[in-house]
């Protein structure tokens, strides 16, 4: 199994079948330093986990103002909304540096919750948790520039 798996904090909880599962849907690719991983707008249905480098994420990325959301590193991930729903992606995610990535389809989810719903549950709360952690923190940004 990916160690890198164990380290996810939207994992935590997940036994080792669950993870096992996980890991063997999980595409492994190299996205060079300045690759644009994901760009806003464009339609999305994988999430992605950060085996090592370092991503940017932005918002109007490509624009005379585009804003930085978020540096991620090893063991952060992002995309867990285009699990959640259908809707474009919400940020352009770009490499600051040579990065390992784990790309996860949606499909792997849905085998996750026909083959072990509890864990489902488990992955489906964990997301929840670090998306209301992520609006907090941006919350709290944005508090105080006002």
């Amino acid at each position: 199994m990916n160690p890198l798996l164990e380290r996810v904090s939207i994992l935590a909880g997940l036994d080792e079948e669950a993870l096992a599962l996980l890991a063997q849907e999980a595409q492994e690719i190299m996205a060079p330093k300045d690759t644009l991983i994901v760009q806003e707008g464009e339609t999305g249905n994988k999430l992605f986990l950060i085996g090592t480098g370092s991503i940017h994420v932005w918002k109007h990325f490509g624009t005379p103002s585009p804003m930085l959301l978020a540096t991620l590193g090893p063991g952060d991930f992002f995309g867990e909304m285009c699990i959640l729903e259908t809707l474009p992606r919400a940020a352009t995610v770009q490499a600051v540096v040579d990065s390992t990535l784990f790309r996860i389809s949606s499909m792997a989810f849905l085998h996750l919750y026909e083959k072990k719903p509890a864990a489902y549950g488990i992955l489906i709360l964990n997301i929840a948790r670090d998306l209301s952690r992520r609006l907090r923190k941006l919350d709290e940004a944005f508090a105080a520039r006002h």
